[in-house]
């Protein structure tokens, strides 16, 4: 794994990924559907994703950069602001990464 994490007051903290970081879904993590819904399946379970959070996932494939991934989202949701998506997206990889489903190169 790329980021270094580190352990504050106990709570495990992963840097936000940077611009030029390239996310995918983590060793064990996998796209599954239950019923007509898209889940990632992880080793500790399942979770459903959907709207603009499974459009940033499908766009994690290890290839893209953050920076492009926002530059497909703005185009795709514009005139949003791109300083909001920027922000939306590095949070939400933030919080997937705590979880241990998304891992940056």
């Amino acid at each position: 794994m790329a980021s270094a994490r580190r352990i504050s007051n106990g709570v495990l903290s992963v840097p936000r990924p940077s611009p030029n970081s390239q996310p995918r879904l983590a060793p064990g993590c996998r796209w599954s559907t239950q019923g007509e819904q898209r889940v990632v399946l992880f080793p500790e379970g399942m979770i459903r994703v959907q709207g603009t959070g499974q459009n940033i996932l499908e766009l994690c494939d290890g290839q893209r950069t953050v920076q492009e991934i926002v530059a497909t989202l703005s185009e795709r949701y514009a005139p949003a602001d791109p300083l909001k998506i920027t922000e939306d997206v590095s949070s939400f990889l933030e919080a997937l990464q705590q979880k241990r489903i998304v891992d940056y190169t």
